[in-house]
């Protein structure tokens, strides 16, 4: 299990899915209270089509946060020292850890939720680093863009999980408050309000480096939905300059598109957008 050690003296542990024959390596950013053991299946589909994937568990979450607070499970999701800026910073030395490694092949930033944001914010200041971007279950990080109040308020009634609002399949929502490596305390509490203002920012203006982007969003997502999504799709257009820019919304599916009902759909339509922009090298 490798790692690197972040600004602060904190370990950040993170796994490699090696493709047979690469023709792009993939960073995935996973989402705020989770951690990259839960995008297996993703993982799987992406390596089968040639893409050798990355996957760290960021600041305070997953492994890297059971050890960076000495086995307190309570304290997972807490970022600790530097807060966001010490995450966002510990995802671009994984960023640059590839490019050493991989100088030939394209990059390929693949970001979910917090993750997406974490996404925006690299892409903002190193425009050049990235071949592609994905953002899945994102929003445009602005003020009634952003949903701040009870991500599962429409399935209050249910009596279930609690966690309704990742998935139409409530297995999903089950097996997320089980995992040892989760916590579904709200992103607020975790981050605090300081830390949480700071998410807040809007695409860069005349960004100078046109990266293709694909936007994904599930039609009931609380976190920003498709209203917020073609909002930042637009941004990124009229603000940031850029002319690839592709929306998909999915019908009856809810934040965590690639957990859904209809997940294998999702990662058909991701690998369809990705091999169009990356053929398999002969």
């Amino acid at each position: 299990m490798p790692e690197f050690v972040d600004a602060y003296g904190i370990p950040i542990v993170y796994d490699v899915y090696p493709a047979e024959s690469p023709r792009a390596v993939v960073q995935l950013l996973h989402g705020v209270g989770e951690h990259a053991g839960r995008y297996d299946r993703l993982i799987e589909a992406l390596v089968a089509d040639g893409y050798t994937v990355y996957a760290d568990d960021h600041r305070g979450h997953g492994r890297t946060g059971l050890r960076q607070w000495n086995g307190d499970h309570r304290k997972l999701g807490r970022l600790g020292p530097g807060g966001l800026g010490a995450a966002r910073d510990a995802v671009w030395t994984l960023t640059q850890i590839i490019r050493e490694a991989h100088p030939d092949l394209p990059l390929v930033l693949l970001g979910h939720s917090w993750g997406s944001f974490l996404a925006q914010m690299l892409v903002d200041r190193h425009p050049d680093a990235f071949d592609a971007v994905v953002l899945s279950g994102s929003a445009l990080r602005w003020p009634g863009a952003l949903n701040a109040g009870d991500l599962n308020a429409p399935w209050k009634h249910v009596r279930g999980s609690g966690m309704e609002w990742l998935s139409s399949d409530e297995q999903v929502g089950r097996d997320f408050v089980a995992d040892p490596l989760t916590t579904s305390t709200p992103l607020l509490r975790l981050f605090g309000p300081l830390e949480t203002l700071r998410l807040l920012g809007r695409p860069r203006r005349d960004l100078g480096h046109d990266v293709p982007m694909l936007l994904m969003v599930g039609r009931d997502d609380t976190v920003g939905g498709p209203r917020s999504v073609h909002r930042l799709a637009d941004a990124y257009r009229t603000r940031s300059g850029l002319t690839d820019v592709t929306t998909l919304v999915y019908p009856g599916a809810r934040h965590e598109i690639f957990a859904e009902v209809r997940q294998a759909e999702v990662r058909a339509d991701l690998l369809a957008w990705l091999d169009t922009r990356f053929p398999a090298r002969a």
